[in-house]
């Protein structure tokens, strides 16, 4: 069984900075591209970093410099470190496991940065 499950959101003030993991079971973890995703109130689900298997990163312009994704193969697990948040952060952030044609998607953590 699958699973993705993330940790680590809460409540920030503005210019705060929070850490978000996503620990992974029942994949070959080391395989898989991950991702953090976000949905915002009323918003489409966006893309905010990816990570390859080789470790390559990608970043939406909205967050480039300020969010850092990253990886621990050993402990199946990826993380987002987001600084210098803002209110515009706010949101459910999910993470994502892709390779091939599999695709799965943790329950979500909810950042809401306001003061």
């Amino acid at each position: 069984q699958v699973q993705l499950v993330e940790s680590g959101g809460g409540l920030v003030q503005p210019g705060g900075s929070l850490r978000l993991s996503c620990a992974a079971s029942g994949i070959a973890f080391s395989f898989y591209a991950m991702g953090w995703y976000r949905q915002a109130p009323g918003k489409q689900r966006e893309l905010v970093a990816t990570i390859s298997s080789g470790g390559s990163t990608n970043y939406a312009d909205s967050v480039k410099g300020r969010f850092t994704i990253s990886r621990d193969n050993a402990k199946n697990t990826v993380y987002l470190q987001m600084d210098s948040l803002k209110p515009e952060d706010t949101a459910v952030y999910f993470c994502k496991a892709s390779w091939l044609s599999f695709n799965y998607w943790g329950q979500g953590t909810q950042v809401t940065v306001s003061s």
